[in-house]
């Protein structure tokens, strides 16, 4: 808690959390996605993410949101949270995901 009121963040390990089944979602534009995206990801854009999150599997699968620079992947997280799911990250902006996940 402390962490959070102070700006912290928990140290997440991505790559681990693939190696253990986590789905990877690319909540950028399809354009966006088709020029580069984080191997295995899928795309489902923020704007349609609530329509759509029925792709993601179960409401306690472990879910890794990215997009260009973690906004919107932030917004993600939240919404999905709001749909009930238990186990989503914010994997902040696919530069630097690619680079957690090497």
């Amino acid at each position: 808690m402390l962490n959070v009121l102070f700006g912290k963040k928990d140290e997440v390990n991505y790559k681990e959390l693939v190696e253990q089944g986590a789905i990877i979602i690319d909540v950028r534009s399809k354009d966006e996605f088709d020029i580069v995206c984080v191997e295995g990801a899928i795309n489902i854009p923020l704007d349609v993410l609530p329509l759509h999150h029925h792709k993601i599997g179960s409401k306690d699968t472990c879910v890794i949101a990215y997009c260009a620079s973690g906004n919107r992947s932030g917004v993600a997280k939240n919404a999905l949270n709001a749909l009930g799911y238990t186990n989503v990250h914010n994997g902040g902006g696919w530069h630097s995901l690619k680079n957690k996940l090497a």
